[in-house]
């Protein structure tokens, strides 16, 4: 993998000393969180800001919280959408290439169907005009690929593209991890990487879990040799030792 490949998420209080020390690029997470676009922004500008200097590649994660691009309700689409282009005109002021967006399913508020059929009726009206960066649709909670590649298909906008979050995967998928990156190739743009026992969520460095990632990255790489990557783990050093120890990345 090449250096300007790789991303650090800023969940990770030593990603920014990391990204400049390795010469790669950092993930903005400080806007998960919708209110840092609103009465904590001049607070949570200058921390961003701060982060970045000596980082010339940045991507931005938009706000997830009560946020269902997927939602029946065209007034919670709504708000979606209000949300996503705030996160949008971010992205531009701090210049970065890529905008992540949670997908929102949650299978105790929609059958799959509806997710897929929402979630397409939502994002052809939202990319009517184009945004000016790429978004990258990442999963959580959706249990099968299809779910997603249904999404990208009926769409077929080629500034909406995929962001696969493996640990989502381990977590929250009976379908292997190995059998997403094969179904979802084709769609692939960015992936989110950090590892876990299968259990939860737990955003471990990608050498601690079940997930076999040395393995997948190289598969993730073959398959998909134009995407980005970002440790989205709690701590960048390990990480980043690791994925060098393992000649994962280059030195």
């Amino acid at each position: 993998m090449k250096k300007d490949q790789l991303f650090l998420s800023t969940i990770a209080p030593d990603a920014a000393e990391e990204a400049r020390r390795h010469g790669l690029g950092l993930e903005i997470a400080e806007y998960c969180t919708a209110w840092n676009m609103d009465e904590q922004f001049d607070t949570t500008h200058a921390a961003v800001t701060k982060e970045l200097t000596g980082v010339g590649r940045r991507l931005l994660h938009a706000p997830f919280n009560e946020l269902f691009p997927c939602a029946v309700d065209p007034k919670a689409r709504e708000l979606a959408a209000l949300r996503y282009r705030q996160a949008i005109a971010l992205a531009r002021r701090y210049d970065a290439r890529k905008i992540v967006i949670h997908g929102g399913f949650n299978e105790r508020l929609y059958y799959p169907c509806w997710y897929t059929e929402q979630s397409v009726v939502f994002w052809k009206d939202f990319l009517k005009d184009d945004p000016g960066v790429d978004i990258v649709l990442e999963n959580v909670l959706e249990e099968r690929p299809e779910m997603m590649t249904g999404i990208f298909r009926e769409v077929n906008n080629p500034r909406l593209r995929m962001c696969l979050d493996v640990g989502h995967v381990n977590a929250y998928s009976p379908v292997p991890v190995e059998e997403w990156v094969s179904a979802c190739a084709e769609f692939l743009s960015h992936f989110h990487i950090h590892n876990n026992d299968g259990t939860r969520d737990a955003h471990c460095a990608p050498g601690e879990g079940t997930i076999s990632m040395a393995a997948l990255l190289r598969q993730a790489q073959t398959l998909c040799p134009e995407a980005t990557f970002t440790l989205e783990v709690l701590q960048a050093a390990p990480a980043v030792d690791w994925m060098l120890a393992e000649q994962i990345l280059e030195g």
